[in-house]
């Protein structure tokens, strides 16, 4: 994650990145910047982190843990609900959380060569609600904001910290590198033939009947 926020490191599609020697502003950086200040810059991060803290409601192991991510000065937040009820939850008083219910569409807006927007019709236009964390759908999508890589550095600290939280179970891990027992195949790419059978074994159980791998 770290390599990928960093503005010297090559993107998937040139396409999608215009080339240095543009006019484009990074990260609002002046125009006349030098090549090697622009490059040394930060991509800021938006980290959007799926979760399942239970099977049918929350496990009460975890709830510190969430409390402590909305202490956070990374925090964006979570987003989660209850059945047929969606909310945004922007921190907890006691055993309750403080969720928004912004359910308000709007059709999409360029932003003025000043770089200012008109934002008023984007704020939620109810006041904050509150419901008890166990009421939560297990189901969540925590969120972090990194605009600088000393936040990002700060924000892998106090993750790892969670771990040591008494009486509660970390929500994920954080680690340096991808542990060389975990993959991540493309199913679609795979072909039932012997090189990939010991792969598709590991992510599917041959036992449950209710399930069937397809040729494609």
């Amino acid at each position: 994650v770290g390599r990928l926020c960093q503005s010297n490191f090559p993107c998937a599609g040139a396409a999608a990145c215009p080339a240095v020697e543009s006019d484009v502003l990074y990260n609002g950086y002046p125009e006349e910047a030098g090549v090697r200040d622009r490059l040394s810059l930060w991509k800021p991060l938006v980290l959007l982190i799926p979760l399942r803290l239970g099977l049918t409601e929350i496990n009460e192991a975890y709830i510190e843990t969430l409390k402590h991510c909305f202490m956070m000065p990374q925090s964006l937040g979570v987003i989660g609900g209850k059945p047929n009820s969606a909310h945004y939850f922007i921190g907890y008083v006691g055993e309750e959380l403080i969720y928004l219910d912004p359910h308000t569409t709007q059709p999409a807006v360029e932003p003025s060569d000043s770089g200012c927007l008109p934002d008023e019709s984007f704020h939620c236009q109810h006041p904050p609600c509150r419901m008890s964390i166990a009421e939560l759908d297990p189901s969540i999508a925590v969120g972090f904001f990194c605009n600088a890589e000393e936040d990002f550095n700060d924000w892998c600290q106090q993750i790892k910290k969670l771990s040591l939280v008494r009486g509660a179970l970390p929500m994920f891990e954080l680690v340096e590198r991808q542990p060389s027992h975990f993959s991540n195949p493309d199913v679609l790419n795979l072909t039932p033939d012997s090189s990939d059978a010991d792969r598709l074994e590991r992510f599917f159980d041959s036992e449950d009947e209710d399930f069937e791998i397809l040729s494609l």
